[in-house]
């Protein structure tokens, strides 16, 4: 009997343990661009798609496999992301920035429509945050693409006035043109920007209430676009859509508004909207010209703490080094511009939000799957880069709350997305017509027959790398000297013998270097993005026996002390391979704030 009440008890606790826990989604570079979207003053719906009866309007298959994101599939994957949520009960959803492309009316209303629709189905609640595609800049701005696709195949312009962009077949309407922060809160206010009143608290950094003062009401009037600018520059005011909320019990999770919009001319006038640099450069900025945001940090943490409330932080920017320790020996290689090594956060970014108490941060902008972390004395921070839903590896983040010093971070990879082929028909008719233009590089057509979301986002990767990433960021005499080399040969480069002594000493060491042969130096290329890109995740799509073959060759190039240039600049890339493929679970994994430690879990 006793024994009976034990188990039941147990068994209770376990149940009410189960139930505090408390579960948010990360989405973060979704890039929604609404393929179905209505211009509001343009009649324009699209071109006819055969497949499936539906006007559509889509970006080119050219200019996504140029670009570092896709720009019309990513719309099913997004729905089938919130498809899984749903399914799974979670209720929270934060999107770290990138949340639209280029914050486009039409594409905004769109966005809204959707996040409407699971709200009122499953009760999910949306919080969002901005990154530097959302808005471009802080003020509306005039805009446009020249890579649409047209009826006959050929690039369509659309613009929302007529004397800008290069296409002589144009569509206007103002829906196009890049939102600023007033259009984008008007628009997008339910979601995390404005408090809701089932809210238990809601605040931003210019909002002077106390936590123990806190009401509806006066969240209400904090959330007012007019109170909630700052002085970038003097003279030069400019948003700040920073806040944070509590949305279930003793969680805060705090969406900082990384973006940093600073005047290029400082004589210019301060509502000019072209008169601003991007944001891309993300926290570098923060520290130098909007640092009421790390105070802020700093006293929300404090209330945090004060108050027993596990503190989450996201933002569309980085806060630690995202390259696995492999930054210097890729600046070595490719130089200090490539890589986009210039998003890189300097070190004291981290140690400034680490101080000011920040733990757990959840990230975008770089659209890679990866965890970093920094301990500065007795603080931690943890970076989760969650990945895109527009590039490889598509997936994202789902945090389980245990407790405030214990956290699990599961990664949901999108293998299979409904209707991701839908558009399939339409690219083949512009190939057809970038045959009959003759251009040099053409896009390869293969991509039109993979059969899942995993695999054509692979192959989106695959043309990434060989029709903009190899020739803009890899040093020409490598490419030319490696580029016709196989395993084998890149392992017999690997020793610094001759001949006769390679052969005996691979026997020796029962290396086999026929096995080698199966790949070619562009494969590694390849993989090497991978990692880059997927982290441990890719292992998955790298065949097992040539993992073990880098691995081989890693250490082989590292004993190797030749001065050779061509040696030097091989002994890098398998350098940069090893980092990237060795660093902190990103997968599956726990965090321990009591202990500091990141604990992989095996599924």
């Amino acid at each position: 009997m006793k024994r009976t009440i034990l188990s039941f008890l147990l068994l209770a606790n376990t149940l009410l343990s189960a139930q505090k826990s408390t579960q948010i989604a990360f989405l973060s570079d979704v890039h929604f661009q609404d393929l179905y979207g209505l211009f509001s003053d343009n009649n324009f719906r699209g071109i006819i798609n055969q497949k499936t009866g539906k006007p559509t309007i889509l970006r080119t298959m050219d200019s996504q496999l140029h670009s570092t994101r896709i720009f019309n599939e990513n719309y099913f994957a997004f729905l089938k992301a919130l498809d899984d949520i749903a399914a799974k009960g979670i209720k929270i959803v934060a999107m770290p920035g990138d949340f639209s492309d280029d914050g486009q009316a039409y594409n905004l209303r769109g966005l809204h429509k959707i996040l409407e629709q699971y709200h009122q189905r499953f009760g999910m609640k949306f919080y969002l945050t901005t990154g530097n595609h959302d808005p471009v800049g802080p003020f509306c701005q005039d805009a446009g693409k020249d890579d649409f696709l047209g009826e006959d195949g050929n690039p369509l312009g659309i613009y929302s006035k007529e004397n800008i962009g290069k296409s002589s077949h144009k569509i206007i309407s103002k829906d196009i043109a890049e939102s600023g922060y007033l259009e984008i809160l008007g628009e997008l206010k339910d979601f995390g920007f404005y408090p809701k009143k089932d809210d238990l608290y809601w605040s931003t950094p210019f909002d002077q209430v106390a936590f123990q003062d806190y009401s509806y009401n006066k969240a209400m009037q904090s959330a007012d676009y007019s109170k909630r600018i700052y002085e970038v520059s003097d003279g030069f005011s400019v948003p700040d859509l920073s806040y944070v909320v509590e949305p279930v019990k003793d969680v805060w999770m705090i969406a900082i508004d990384g973006n940093t919009y600073i005047p290029k001319n400082t004589s210019g006038k301060p509502d000019d909207a072209s008169n601003y640099k991007g944001a891309s450069i993300g926290y570098n900025n923060v520290l130098t010209h909007k640092q009421h945001l790390i105070k802020w940090v700093k006293k929300i943490a404090g209330e945090a703490n004060k108050n027993h409330k596990t503190l989450i932080a996201f933002t569309h920017y980085p806060m630690i080094d995202f390259n696995d320790n492999a930054t210097g020996e890729i600046k070595n290689l490719l130089g200090e511009k490539k890589w986009q090594l210039e998003r890189l956060p300097q070190e004291d970014v981290a140690k400034a939000f680490a101080d000011a108490g920040l733990q757990i941060h959840f990230a975008g902008h770089m659209h890679i799957n990866d965890v970093g972390t920094r301990k500065y004395g007795d603080n931690i921070l943890v970076n989760i880069q969650v990945p895109s839903l527009a590039a490889y590896l598509p997936a994202y983040k789902i945090l389980t709350i245990e407790s405030s010093g214990k956290m699990e971070v599961q990664t949901e990879v999108l293998n299979d997305v409904p209707h991701f082929d839908d558009l399939f028909p339409l690219y083949e008719k512009e190939h057809k017509a970038l045959e009959k233009s003759n251009i040099k590089k053409l896009w390869n057509k293969d991509i039109l027959k993979t059969k899942s979301y995993h695999d054509f986002m692979l192959f989106h990767l695959k043309e990434l790398v060989r029709l903009r990433m190899i020739p803009n960021d890899w040093p020409k005499d490598l490419i030319e000297k490696a580029a016709k080399l196989n395993g084998e040969e890149l392992l017999f480069l690997s020793l610094d013998l001759s001949g006769k002594d390679a052969k005996k000493y691979l026997k020796q060491k029962d290396i086999k270097p026929k096995k080698f042969k199966n790949w070619m130096f562009e494969d590694l290329i390849l993989d090497l993005y991978k990692f880059q890109s997927a982290d441990e995740l890719a292992r998955k799509d790298i065949p097992k026996m040539r993992s073990q073959q880098y691995q081989i060759l890693e250490k082989l190039f590292e004993v190797n002390k030749s001065q050779n240039p061509f040696i030097i600049q091989l002994r890098s890339v398998f350098k940069i391979l090893n980092l990237l493929s060795n660093g902190d679970p990103t997968d599956h994994f726990e965090i321990d704030l009591e202990k500091q430690t990141l604990n992989r879990i095996e599924d």
